[in-house]
């Protein structure tokens, strides 16, 4: 699949350090990736609606990550991926009576657009739903073989094609005795938000609630596609990012990200389909991925930005009207990534002073000296990642040149810059 194009990202003096991130399994800051090179999945969107704030704060927080990274030096692959077929883009899809395969091509242009003017760095493998399918067959019949699968007898009249008796495939969970160690939830929790995020935990045929769909074999009216042993049909969620992330960054990286609601069922799901593809050992192995690092979810109207409620405050809408797409990065960056917030037009009024402000700062003759300032931007971001003490550190230095406080160096608006634009991604 086509990304978008990635943004020039300035060197600067020095090198970035050590970044300590949020663990949601553990509880704990971590280092983020210890070795030379980085590796990050970040899940990617289901394309019937997009760009919210929401989507937009989760990927700029791992922009962050991304850049942090570079700026210590470290080979970095990002990995992501477009679930481009899933119930609710068919459910858009006939609500709207699109056919879904365009919505999906228009959203996700539309995706490519708002990223780009955010200037989020583009992952290096960004792999859909659909052009993963033969690999997900491949991934599912290596489960039935192992058994860590097994197949559900279909029910619905019509269903199943030429081959009904083959029967949709799920995982079996209890062949994985480290289920739930990503997540760290009780069964009673697993089973309330397995029913809320796209489960099915009353499918009949079942061996247990939780078990998640592999291959959901063909149905009448909905997109289908040669599954081989499978029988026809499409993939599951989970398997989908985690025969990606596989298949590109091995079975153990460094960090998997999203928003928090995808700790649960998604992250310990797709966690789970990767062991049982590779039989991997307890070392290191309980989350597959050696941090889960989770952006909070951003609220409209009292509550949670949500396709399915309509609460939405679309980057496209604002571009759209004119709003600079740096002042609605700025107005996310001063909410730090896990935190639980809500957006509000004082957020992006806010987001264009900063902006202003900034811009008119690094545009004089000279400036306070810079060094001290780029150091506290490195040390905000390597402490998980705290954007709004970065902007603070950058906003004080502006206060220094509106005072001419310290000693006056004629090239420190041009570290300023390059400063924030390499490392907080605000282009002047």
């Amino acid at each position: 699949m086509r990304t978008w194009p990635s943004p020039e990202i300035p060197v600067l003096p020095g090198q970035g350090g050590r970044i300590r991130v949020h663990d949601s399994t553990t509880g704990t800051l971590v280092e983020a990736a210890p070795g030379r090179d980085a590796g990050m999945y970040v899940c990617g969107i289901t394309p019937y609606d997009a760009t919210h704030i929401g989507h937009a704060a989760t990927y700029l927080a791992f922009d962050l990550l991304l850049r942090a990274w570079r700026d210590a030096g470290k080979s970095v692959t990002y990995v992501s991926n477009v679930t481009d077929v899933d119930d609710p883009l068919l459910e858009r899809a006939a609500d709207t009576g699109v056919d879904w395969r365009a919505l999906a091509l228009e959203q996700t242009a539309l995706f490519r657009e708002d990223m780009t003017a955010l200037g989020v760095v583009p992952p290096d493998v960004w792999d859909g739903a659909v052009e993963s399918i033969p690999r997900v067959v491949a991934a599912v019949e290596q489960m039935l073989a192992d058994g860590t699968a097994y197949r559900v007898p279909l029910r619905d009249p019509g269903s199943g094609g030429a081959r009904r008796d083959l029967g949709d495939v799920y995982a079996d969970l209890s062949a994985d005795r480290l289920f739930g160690t990503v997540s760290r939830l009780d069964r009673a929790q697993m089973l309330a938000l397995f029913a809320e995020r796209g489960g099915d935990p009353d499918a009949p045929g079942k061996r247990d609630p939780l078990d998640p769909v592999l291959w959901r074999r063909e149905r009448v009216g909905e997109p289908t596609w040669d599954g081989a042993s499978l029988g026809t049909g499409r993939p599951g969620w989970h398997i989908e990012c985690a025969v990606i992330a596989r298949d590109a960054l091995g079975v153990s990286f460094d960090v998997q990200g999203g928003g928090t609601d995808l700790l649960f069922p998604h992250h310990e799901m797709s966690a789970s389909h990767v062991r049982s593809l590779t039989a991997a050992g307890p070392d290191g192995a309980a989350g597959c991925a050696h941090a889960h690092v989770h952006a909070g979810m951003v609220a409209l109207d009292g509550h949670k930005m949500s396709k399915s409620r309509g609460n939405l405050e679309l980057v496209s809408r604002l571009r759209s009207t004119g709003v600079d797409p740096m002042a609605v990065r700025l107005a996310i960056l001063a909410h730090h990534y896990r935190q639980d917030w809500e957006w509000t037009a004082d957020d992006l009024a806010a987001g264009e002073a900063r902006l202003a402000r900034w811009r008119d700062a690094v545009s004089g003759n000279g400036g306070p000296d810079a060094s001290a300032t780029l150091g506290e931007i490195r040390a905000a971001v390597a402490d998980d990642l705290d954007a709004p003490r970065a902007l603070r550190a950058v906003d004080a230095w502006c206060d220094a040149v509106g005072d001419r406080d310290g000693t006056w160096d004629l090239g420190a608006p041009g570290v300023v810059a390059r400063a924030v634009d390499a490392l907080l991604g605000i282009r002047f």
